[in-house]
């Protein structure tokens, strides 16, 4: 593997250095130090005597004080008595194993003199869907794909996004629909657009922005009410589209599990069956439990033409999310569904710590 040339842009960097992370190679931070992800890692033999890992985790072991842990997602630079390799790394890393692996220390926290890349790797790790630790600085690692903690800035911005191509789908709520396909230069992420009823400019389309959730989405989970919300939606687009001649846009947006990915949304999961609920599950991970890229939504309306809307959501953030980014929601329409005995928990955590709202 070689590093990027001095030549690459801020944002194909970023891209390279998420491509690396999913194949287990290292990053070399300009501003920082060689970081190797644990979970990925494919140099069997390198060892470490730091490891950079969250605040969540931390805490877990003890080395985290009260202002740490309320950001779950902060890095942390632990030392170890002995060197960690990947054997010992990996049940730091991941919280799913702590009961079946005592966690063997002692290990003492320390000063990050490179606050800015630990931030970044941090980042860089939850977008590549993996677990966020990594060995510092360590031996036998092999060639870094070489990164700088700003380069992030350009990766995550939507601007670059572009329609690609575009044509009609029938679907079961709508024969006349049409899809429309994103794409960004730098980013693998590819979304979607389901157009409902003929594109008008006089009223505000309906929209409605919905992550996608494989499990509920396709598999029809219970755990959570993604499925159900989706098809509602696109029903009551369809019925906005036949009886008042209005239009809707369902953006399908490529952020599984809240932006952390389906492996870690899994993994979530795990701890969820240990009595966590979703946001002290996903802080356990060393993850934050909302991480989705609305300002890509936003920008995908802008290339629609639907630069004011009304929003079907219960989740005022997205409202202020969207706004911040330049989209007017001339109101917010209600869009909620029932509970069923797998699913009530999670919805209660939407209300009473995500703050949705029942109407």
């Amino acid at each position: 593997m070689n590093g990027s040339p001095p030549s690459a842009s801020p944002a194909r960097r970023a891209a390279q250095a998420v491509d690396a992370l999913r194949h287990g190679w290292p990053l070399a931070f300009a501003d920082g130090p060689t970081l190797l992800p644990v979970e990925t890692a494919i140099a069997s033999g390198a060892s470490a005597p730091h490891m950079l890992i969250s605040s969540a985790r931390a805490a877990t072991l003890k080395l985290a004080n009260q202002r740490a842990a309320a950001v779950p997602h902060a890095p942390v630079l632990i030392h170890g008595a002995e060197p960690f390799n990947l054997r010992t790394a990996v049940p730091i890393a991941d919280p799913a194993l702590d009961l079946a692996n005592p966690l063997k220390g002692p290990f003492r926290a320390e000063p990050i003199a490179w606050e800015d890349a630990a931030h970044a790797a941090m980042e860089l790790a939850r977008i590549a869907g993996i677990l966020p630790a990594f060995l510092v600085n360590p031996e036998t690692a092999g060639e870094a794909q070489r990164v700088c903690a700003s380069d992030l800035d350009a990766y995550t911005s939507a601007g670059a996004l572009r329609i690609v191509t575009r044509a009609n789908l029938p679907v079961s709520a709508y024969e006349e629909a049409q899809i429309v396909a994103f794409r960004s230069p730098d980013d693998t992420r590819e979304h979607v657009a389901l157009i409902i009823g003929e594109q008008t400019g006089d009223r505000p389309p309906l929209v409605r922005l919905h992550s996608e959730c494989l499990t509920g989405d396709i598999l029809g989970s219970l755990k959570c009410d993604c499925g159900p919300q989706l098809y509602a939606a696109l029903r009551a687009m369809a019925d906005h589209a036949r009886e008042d001649g209005g239009w809707g846009a369902l953006l399908y947006l490529r952020q599984e599990g809240r932006g952390i990915g389906l492996v870690n949304k899994l993994r979530a999961y795990r701890l969820q069956d240990e009595g966590f609920d979703t946001i002290d599950a996903n802080q356990r991970l060393g993850l934050p439990d909302e991480a989705r890229d609305f300002p890509v939504a936003a920008r995908m309306l802008e290339l629609l033409g639907a630069t004011n809307i009304r929003l079907l959501t219960n989740n005022p953030a997205k409202v202020a999310a969207l706004e911040a980014a330049g989209t007017t929601v001339s109101e917010r329409v209600a869009h909620q569904l029932p509970d069923n005995a797998h699913n009530a928990r999670y919805l209660a955590t939407k209300r009473d710590r995500h703050g949705h709202l029942l109407t």
